[in-house]
């Protein structure tokens, strides 16, 4: 979730098949296992579990050997990460998150070694000889931001909570201002960080916000850690029936928040993040086995409402993907070798 200036060369959602007689893995997949590095840049949350969980269960189906490394949201621990995975020589290398300045060099540095190299929502000033992945942050900010406008209206009081540097959260700021220019939203507050305790260190900021502002009628916090700690700071002020909230990505979690009793958080956009970490594992497999021929993927999300989960009776994430199958990526670059495992 790292990134500042960017420029993407996105050619849109992307829904990549390849179609191969008798499903046969191909080279280099058909010997040995293939040896790939994971550097991430995690933060707290069932999410990012969820992302390495996916991802690792699609390498052990493609006879991968992942090595993972997790700097936590320590940008210098990462940027040795990758040092260290570059001088291992890998097969190739995954980056998942990360911020620009500190990780970009070291991106190039690996290609510049002949290491193919996928990122994941990490913006690059230049991506050139890089394959770019990402959730589709436009359509996600886009999809909630709508039901935000049919629930409260144009002109209505509402507050920001995010944080900045961050490829997503800045892509969907974007989205946002859009949003409150056309619909002439008065936008009482602006706050929120991102740390290693989001949620708490979040409460905080959203109390001090709201006291100040106890007449604004939805919250926007893009990102669900941001969004659980808005919640509780609208529920520690007795605001949850007047306050709509809505956030960002899904998770066990999430959904135990978002359909608790009188919960404000009343509509989330999300992919499934185990699919997702699943799918951006099998774009670089395909890359290396010479069937990918794009050089950005963007993974489509779905909106869902409070009144969904309660209509479908979804009580974690696993009964959302029955009832939401569009989460499943099924259909995102796979192979008749390289099947959707997540």
């Amino acid at each position: 979730m790292r990134a500042v200036h960017r420029r993407h060369r996105r050619r849109g959602a992307r829904q990549l098949r390849t179609h191969l007689c008798g499903g046969r893995r191909p080279a280099p997949f058909d010997g040995d296992a293939v040896k790939i590095a994971l550097v991430r840049q995690s933060g707290a949350g069932d999410y990012f579990t969820a992302w390495g969980a996916g991802a690792q269960k699609q390498a052990e189906a493609a006879n991968i050997d992942l090595t993972v490394t997790d700097a936590r949201n320590d940008n210098a621990k990462q940027a040795s990460d990758l040092e260290q995975a570059i001088a291992s020589k890998p097969a190739a290398i995954i980056v998942d998150h990360g911020q620009t300045d500190t990780i970009e060099p070291l991106v190039h540095q690996a290609v510049d070694a002949g290491i193919p190299v996928v990122v994941y929502d990490l913006a690059l000033t230049d991506p050139a000889g890089v394959i770019v992945t990402s959730q589709s942050d436009a359509s996600m900010a886009q999809g909630v931001l709508d039901q935000l406008i049919k629930d409260v209206g144009k002109g209505a009081k509402v507050g920001y909570v995010s944080a900045t540097g961050f490829a997503p959260l800045d892509r969907r700021a974007e989205v946002w201002k859009k949003v409150v220019a056309d619909n002439d939203l008065d936008q009482v507050f602006s706050t929120g960080k991102v740390t290693e305790s989001t949620a708490t260190d979040n409460i905080p900021l959203v109390d001090a916000a709201l006291k100040q502002n106890p007449d604004v009628q939805a919250i926007f916090a893009p990102y669900d850690e941001i969004t659980k700690g808005v919640v509780q700071a609208v529920q520690q002020n007795n605001l949850q029936d007047k306050v709509k909230v809505y956030g960002i990505d899904i998770s066990n979690a999430d959904i135990e928040v978002i359909t608790g009793d009188g919960s404000p958080w009343v509509a989330t956009s999300a992919t499934d993040p185990a699919a997702v970490g699943a799918a951006v594992v099998r774009t670089i497999a395909l890359s290396l086995a010479g069937q990918l021929d794009e050089d950005s993927v963007e993974f489509p999300a779905v909106t869902i409402t409070q009144d969904f989960l309660a209509e479908k009776k979804v009580t974690n994430v696993a009964d959302l993907r029955k009832a939401e199958p569009g989460l499943l990526l099924d259909d995102v670059v796979t192979a008749d070798w390289l099947p959707a495992v997540s």
